[in-house]
């Protein structure tokens, strides 16, 4: 063991000492009388507190950032529901146009699709319903979570509650329904199995998303030059979708400052030449603001309208995007993409009422000729952004899945300095790309894959309606009429175009509900082993008695530097501890039991990110100590962890002194001591301890039960990566212990 620590690498946290006695005796009283104002929360066993406490501050953006930060989403946000004009009339009348009317039911119904769900929806209700900023169905999860313990592994701690962005107004008064229903909540587990269930299947989506937007967006775009054939559009699209993948790894911040110019161009062209048709065709068309056309679309044409429904959602693709990417900014969805939007369907319509054997290829052939190549390439541009926004949002999602423990580990490579939450994935962009080739090549054209991007679109859109009435319910109290009347309209809408995209369910349909059972069942199998494993933990975890017979047993060795021991248990200490010490009968002079959380928010300020509680005998500089991260959180390399995590532990040593010392001189000494100690400690090197726990099921188990765990589980854990790579532990100063689990 002492050879491990020849090999670190010598690190200094600087102290500021005063050799003045009275100057320092006169410093503790002060930090003393600070101290003492502070509420010292600490949880039943937890062997973790903090003395100390800060305050988030909020942000002010004055209007000029507000414009920037509004332009800059354009090309983030909504580079995907602004390529649907590609391709969102050739997927409604997929047998022609019989009739030229209902061109104008079909414009009305897009109209009202628009208006309904992303403006009044999402812009004016969901997006209200944000995780300090961030959206999404994991940020509607971890909100719920925040104000009803409805998570599944049983790791809460009251301290999590003084974190800044947990923002619970728990002063205030609460309605008796909010009550009823979280306690309801609280106690059912088949309501926490659901609700995760649920969260897990709209994140699968989402990711199924990243292979269809690209796959539809790409081709969609290519067929403006269908004169060479379909197999040639296809290799050409197959072409783009490789290189788009294979940039990947250089993050979204280096071509990003071009991506606002060039879809803020796209949508001027869509306008442009939307309100060109609409004067040069039929301007008439414009009558579809009147509702009644919806109404009689649906009286002449009857089941055939309600299939055409199927079309019709896709013109709000990637609406979900404004609430998982940024999409608080809702000026630029009603400034600038709606508009644009219904000035280039206005078009579009006016064109097909005059050239209704042109539907097929609605988009290019609408397009005046000097503007047609222009146009052509900033299309393919567009889709490939389009393309970028939804495999970024992929990546970004399963990262927080994986904080979570609802996803094997895999390698989180963080693309931006200057930007928080650009994250690239190895495995899942090539995974991603695999299934966008595929994709393709199966189905060679937009209108089968626009069945199945229709049920992706329509499974979120109806998970977020529900999560956000449950938030109406318990956290924002909202009046019940207000609730009745979103819940019952947006579900009503949805489901009528749910069962409108079901329809089409063998004509590639099941492709998005085959990828999410797939990544749900990756999900819940990962998610059940890991709550398994912690239960097991806890209930198995090492007594108080154990840890002070362990520090005055002869044969235990205390060496040089600081030992940080890794558990994912916050509740004591884990039964693979005494196996670690039945094999290495050492430990260091400075142990910290470290236990890497996340906590269902997506930042933890960097002041509230360590909990640190002392161990007895306090002699024995021992110490539990819990490191919260958001979902969104980055891990630190591990030497500023390191450094992190012993200024951290000085200050809670000066403020334990503060809180429960008499500001003496010689308490102020054997402070200034113990500091030294730890200091020292740090200089001989940091050794990390990991303990491997092999979970398998007990023999009795049913046999799904031992496919799961045996099986299934362990297949993922081998194919995937270790969890030193996942926390970022140097290898040359790693021992580890493995140990089995009987669940």
């Amino acid at each position: 063991m002492s050879s491990e620590d020849t090999e670190t690498q010598p690190q200094t946290v600087k102290i500021n000492d005063n050799d003045q006695g009275t100057d320092q005796e006169k410093n503790l009283r002060e930090r003393k009388i600070s101290a003492t104002r502070l509420r010292h929360v600490d949880s039943l066993n937890l062997e973790a507190g903090r003395i100390g406490n800060s305050t988030g501050r909020p942000l002010n953006f004055d209007w000029k950032t507000t414009l920037s930060l509004t332009i800059r989403s354009i090309g983030v946000v909504y580079g995907d529901i602004g390529t649907s004009p590609l391709y969102t009339y050739s997927s409604t009348f997929l047998d022609g146009i019989g009739n030229k009317e209902d061109v104008i039911g079909v414009f009305s119904l897009i109209i009202y699709t628009l208006l309904l769900i992303p403006l009044v929806k999402y812009v004016f209700i969901v997006l209200l319903c944000n995780d300090n900023g961030d959206g999404g169905t994991f940020a509607i999860y971890s909100l719920i979570c925040r104000y009803t313990k409805v998570g599944l592994i049983p790791n809460s701690q009251p301290e999590d509650r003084e974190l800044s962005n947990y923002n619970l107004d728990i002063s205030s008064p609460e309605t008796q329904r909010a009550i009823n229903i979280r306690q309801r909540l609280e106690k059912s587990n088949a309501a926490k199995i659901t609700l995760f269930l649920v969260t897990i299947l709209g994140t699968s989506m989402v990711i199924g998303d990243g292979v269809l937007t690209p796959c539809i967006s790409v081709l969609s775009a290519v067929s403006g030059i269908k004169s060479l054939g379909q197999d040639a559009v296809m290799w050409i699209s197959i072409v783009i979708l490789i290189l788009l993948f294979a940039v990947q790894r250089y993050g979204t911040d280096k071509v990003g400052a071009s991506f606002a110019p060039i879809i803020l161009l796209w949508f001027a062209l869509n306008a442009g030449i939307g309100l060109y048709n609409l004067f040069a065709y039929d301007i008439t068309v414009l009558r579809a603001f009147y509702p009644k056309y919806i109404f009689d679309y649906f009286s002449r044409k009857g089941k055939q309208a309600w299939i055409s429904l199927g079309g019709v959602i896709l013109c709000i693709t990637g609406a979900e995007a404004m609430f998982a990417d940024l999409g608080h900014f809702n000026i630029s969805f009603s400034g600038i993409v709606l508009p644009a939007l219904l000035a280039a369907y206005s078009g579009q319509t006016a064109y097909l009422v005059k050239n209704p054997d042109q539907v097929g290829d609605t988009f290019y052939a609408s397009i005046p000729d000097p503007l047609y190549w222009p146009t052509f390439v900033v299309a393919v541009l567009a889709a490939i952004i389009a393309s970028q926004a939804m495999i970024s949002g992929a990546f970004s999602i399963i990262a927080q899945s994986l904080s979570l423990g609802c996803f094997p580990r895999v390698k989180v490579v963080h693309t931006s300095t200057e930007h928080e939450g650009q994250v690239y994935i190895p495995e899942i962009n090539w995974l991603l790309m695999i299934c966008c080739v595929i994709v393709t090549g199966v189905f060679k054209n937009t209108s089968s894959i626009g069945n199945a991007y229709g049920i992706a679109v329509v499974a979120v859109m109806l998970i977020a309606t529900s999560l956000v009435t449950l938030i109406m319910l318990v956290v924002w109290k909202t009046n019940i009429w207000w609730i009745i009347i979103f819940f019952v309209g947006f579900i009503g809408i949805e489901l009528v175009y749910f069962s409108s995209v079901l329809y089409k369910f063998v004509q590639g349909g099941y492709l998005p509900l085959a990828f999410s059972l797939v990544l749900m069942i990756i999900m819940g199998n990962w998610h059940y082993v890991h709550k398994k494993r912690y239960v097991y933990e806890l209930n198995n975890k090492v007594s108080s008695q154990y840890m002070k017979d362990l520090v005055v047993n002869p044969h235990i060795n205390r060496v040089p530097g600081i030992g940080l021991y890794y558990s994912e248990l916050v509740q004591g200490i884990p039964p693979i501890f005494p196996h670690f010490i039945s094999n290495i009968p050492s430990i260091h002079s400075v142990l910290v039991f470290v236990s890497i959380k996340t906590v269902p928010i997506s930042k933890v300020a960097l002041e509230e990110r360590f909990l640190f509680r002392r161990m007895e005998p306090k002699d024995y500089r021992m110490f539990r100590c819990v490191v919260r991260y958001g979902y969104k959180d980055k891990i630190e390399e591990s030497n500023e962890f390191e450094r992190q995590l012993v200024e951290n532990l000085i200050e809670f040593i000066r403020q334990e002194y503060c809180m429960y010392g008499s500001g003496n001189s010689d308490e102020v000494a054997l402070l200034e001591e113990e500091v030294e100690f730890v200091q020292k400690a740090m200089d001989k090197g940091v050794v990390y301890l990991l303990g491997e726990a092999n979970v398998t099921a007990e023999s009795n188990s049913s046999v799904f039960k031992k496919f799961v765990v045996n099986y299934l589980y362990h297949f993922l854990k081998n194919n995937f990566r270790q969890g030193e790579n996942h926390l970022a532990i140097p290898q040359g100063r790693l021992l580890r212990v493995g140990m089995t689990y009987e669940i």
